[in-house]
């Protein structure tokens, strides 16, 4: 009987770890699930920043995807003034609520993010949402 336990426990164990080993964290899934209620991914804006226009500003910001990815995560689990990249956003939009998911889902999703800059759309200061003059 004992073994017969032993044989079903780990049969479990091994399911589950097959199971999360051919299913890992999909960063578009994650922004839809939790952030797509305020963060469109294109301009016009819903209540908080798009995601093009907020990726390219992580671009211009740092110089490597790990600085970017690691800043956006920290900034996602405890969002705060003085960290934001963006402080007009914060003027117009609000500071938004820390997000209440795990460190990998944060990192991964963050990493999604920074996928999200199009260059196409232009970078500096004098552009917003790729239109020059505005």
């Amino acid at each position: 009987m004992k073994q017969l336990l032993l044989m079903i426990g780990m049969g479990v164990l091994f399911s589950t770890s097959a199971r999360a080993a051919t299913n890992p964290l999909d960063g578009k899934a994650i922004f839809d699930k939790n952030c797509s209620v305020c963060h469109s991914i294109n301009p016009p804006p819903k209540l908080a920043p798009p995601i093009v226009p907020l990726a390219s500003r992580y671009h211009l910001q740092f110089q490597s995807k790990a600085e970017g990815v690691n800043h956006l995560a920290a900034y996602l689990k405890a969002p705060n003034k003085k960290n934001s990249i963006d402080p007009q956003a914060i003027i117009r939009f609000g500071l938004m609520p820390p997000v209440a998911l795990s460190d990998k889902e944060l990192h991964t999703v963050a990493e999604w993010v920074w996928e999200q800059d199009n260059q196409s759309m232009g970078r500096g200061r004098g552009r917003r949402f790729g239109v020059q003059g505005q």
